[in-house]
């Protein structure tokens, strides 16, 4: 009698579970549906205005805002001269490129040196009186072939002290952040200013992230962009191609973006620097910065707007190996927890206008908790099996719902991909790129909701490590590893 209670209970406990897991990706699925159509009108409505304005005339115009990039670099040596030298080749009228030397171990300061024949100059910048506080400046030097190139030497002191020693040196009136080993498309910047020039009222501008595993790299320029072969290269291929084809471009029309890439994004200067810079304490450093950007504007009762654009392009390396992606994904997801949580008095509280109603709620109840929820169908599904009450329907509805349903998401995003910017040629690559998106659901998604997990029990715990991370030079068939910012 008490095993068949006990019995009894389970199955109404699997039963309930079974509901709800198919309910919340019922939800949020037909939510994906919504975004996908807010993006496809927001790409309509971005290639109608470009196709009206004229880069030319902003590379000979005056009111054309002045640039800094910021590179932080932290023992990049296999990569540096590509990056300096592809930053260098932008075609923009006013453009200052600072690469911050955090403290490097290995030969990146040597090489920089070398390559771009500098020569120490004066740390002026550390006068001004709106300076941001970071970790002791060893050194300045300027390029004597290149006055527009600066390399900052510092104490290490992380990605986001780097950043901010940037700042520090930056003269211009917005600042992009970019990765050390990310290769940015030559007329990327021209691309990325015009929401600035558009509106007063924009903060902060986001352009496209794509893989440049596999390829090949010509004069610090991607010229051919085959489809990775490697698997884990091929399905972050998809990864990348749909929060920004459809997620960030959608989030423009409904509610605006909260994330902003940190391998490439544009800043009005004077807004970051009234808020303190980047967060010396925060494990996703970019995502913190949009956060705040955004909250103290609701607070101040302040227009503000943070836009994706989708055709500025920047190429970066992705990992090739399953522990350094895991590594990558548990930080993402211990980033995105430790923001929310930061930020937790945005959720649901109408002071935040669409941030808090649509945005904050989205990211939560979404990005955050869809591992676990996903994690316990299919646990639901395993217990079914091994209690011998599965229960058949719920499995097909399962696996349709949380599988089919976002295979048919990934087909939309690649037509939107081949339809409006058609970067990959060849029936091949096509046919490549579909294979990725079915096997991706055959492996390689449960060990990401496997390491998403990872991240948030580790963000509970309170780890904020960073793990290693890998670089190799653009064409090198094989990627060595470093030790990443502590």
């Amino acid at each position: 009698m008490p095993s068949e209670m006990t019995s009894e209970i389970v199955s109404r406990v699997l039963i309930l579970a079974q509901w709800a897991t198919l309910i919340y990706f019922l939800t949020i699925n037909s939510f994906y549906v919504l975004l996908l159509a807010a993006a496809c009108w927001e790409l309509w409505k971005h290639n109608s205005q470009a196709q009206q304005s004229s880069m030319l005339r902003l590379l000979g115009s005056k009111v054309a805002p002045s640039i800094s990039v910021l590179a932080p670099a932290f023992n990049e040596a296999a990569t540096i001269t590509d990056s300096v030298k592809g930053l260098l080749a932008l075609y923009y009228p006013n453009l200052e490129i600072i690469v911050i030397n955090d403290g490097s171990s290995d030969a990146t300061l040597e090489i920089l040196i070398q390559e771009f024949d500098l020569e120490p100059i004066e740390n002026v910048y550390q006068r001004r009186q709106d300076a941001l506080q970071t970790k002791a400046v060893v050194g300045r030097y300027r390029s004597r072939n290149h006055p527009n190139f600066v390399v900052v030497d510092k104490v290490n002191g992380g990605k986001a002290d780097a950043l901010n020693a940037g700042l520090n040196q930056a003269s211009g009136q917005l600042v992009c952040a970019v990765d050390a080993d990310t290769l940015i498309e030559p007329d990327a910047m021209q691309r990325m200013v015009r929401p600035f020039l558009d509106r007063d009222d924009v903060l902060a501008a986001g352009g496209t992230i794509r893989v440049a595993n596999g390829c090949t790299v010509r004069g610090c320029r991607v010229v051919a962009t085959p489809v990775p072969h490697h698997f884990l290269a091929g399905f972050q291929v998809l990864e990348y191609l749909r929060p920004f084809l459809f997620g960030r471009l959608g989030w423009n029309r409904l509610g605006g973006n909260l994330v902003i890439s940190g391998a490439f994004g544009l800043f009005r200067s004077e807004a970051v620097v009234d808020i303190g810079g980047y967060a010396h304490d925060a494990i996703g450093e970019d995502m913190e910065l949009i956060m705040r950007l955004r909250t103290r504007s609701y607070e101040r009762k302040v227009c503000h707007r943070v836009e994706f654009i989708p055709d500025p392009v920047a190429w970066t390396q992705v990992p090739e190996s399953l522990r350094a992606l895991g590594g990558q994904r548990d930080r993402w997801h211990r980033g995105l927890a430790e923001v929310l949580w930061r930020y937790r008095r945005a959720l649901l509280n109408p002071r935040y206008g669409a941030l808090g109603m649509v945005v904050f709620p989205y990211f939560l109840f979404v990005e955050l908790l869809a591992p676990a929820v996903e994690a316990l169908g299919l646990l639901v599904i395993i217990a079914g099996f091994a209690l011998g009450i599965v229960n058949l329907p719920f499995a097909s509805l399962f696996l349709l719902v949380a599988y089919g349903y976002g295979l048919i998401l990934t087909a939309s995003t690649l037509v939107m991909e081949e339809v409006n910017y058609h970067r990959h040629d060849g029936f091949k690559d096509r046919l490549l790129l579909v294979t990725w998106a079915i096997l991706e659901n055959f492996g390689y998604r449960q060990i990401n909701v496997f390491w998403r997990l990872k991240g948030l029990v580790r963000f509970v715990l309170g780890r904020t490590d960073w793990g290693a991370i890998e670089r190799q030079r653009f064409n090198s068939p094989k990627a060595q590893p470093d030790t990443a910012n502590l």
